[in-house]
């Protein structure tokens, strides 16, 4: 018969299915705060840059007390630069810190610093979140999809939200490019920790060496 396409995603998950919320020490709730740490992480991921760094980065911001928009704009450009710098965010630091920086006013001005108001505004529309989100600075398409993908586990009008870097990984893997389908092979596996899963093999030609070996 050949292949076992369950197994190689079941595999996949089993070894790679941390979202990058959890790997950044968010604990992702329907919660102002944790909301706007995956803003942030969005933000980072976004960039043409590893995603260890983009985590390691979220982090250190974290660490320096910047977990919320109030204390982002309040904190000193520099103060922002300093902790991506701790993170090893080098390369797109000085505009990052301005553009985290504006967010956070975006956020508190708008919809007064709780990203659950943006949700209420685009009133369960998935397009309209998407679109709302990349009104701030920095977040495109690509952060906003990685933002929806993770926030789906606790915005479910969003799931399943397998977006064209997961659909990457899969054509990758050699599997149907197909959310359906993805999902059943997933069988009950949260969609959000199958886009994760689906990602890291998108960006890591080993992950998907390594699932595919195993499944063999």
């Amino acid at each position: 018969m050949g292949r076992d396409d369950r197994r190689i995603v079941g595999d996949l998950v089993g070894a790679h299915g941390q979202t990058y919320a959890d790997e950044a020490g968010i604990r992702l709730k329907d919660t102002p705060q944790p909301l706007y740490r995956l803003l942030v992480l969005a933000h980072l991921l976004s960039a043409r840059i590893s995603a260890s760094v983009a985590v390691a980065a979220a982090r250190a911001l974290s660490e320096a007390g910047l977990r919320d928009p109030r204390r982002m704009a309040g904190a000193e450009w520099q103060e922002r630069v300093d902790a991506l710098g701790r993170g090893g965010y080098r390369r797109y630091d000085e505009r990052t810190a301005t553009q985290l920086g504006e967010g956070a006013e975006l956020l508190t001005e708008r919809w007064g610093g709780d990203l659950r108001k943006l949700r209420d505004e685009a009133d369960g529309d998935v397009s309209q979140e998407r679109r709302l989100l990349q009104e701030f600075p920095g977040v495109g398409p690509t952060g906003a999809d990685i933002f929806l993908r993770e926030a789906q586990l606790v915005w479910p009008e969003a799931a399943p939200y397998l977006d064209r870097k997961a659909l990457q990984g899969a054509r990758r893997l050699g599997l149907p490019d197909d959310a359906d389908r993805l999902l059943s092979l997933a069988g009950k596996t949260e969609p959000a920790v199958l886009a994760a899963a689906l990602v890291r093999a998108a960006v890591d030609k080993d992950v998907a060496e390594d699932a595919l070996h195993h499944a063999a």
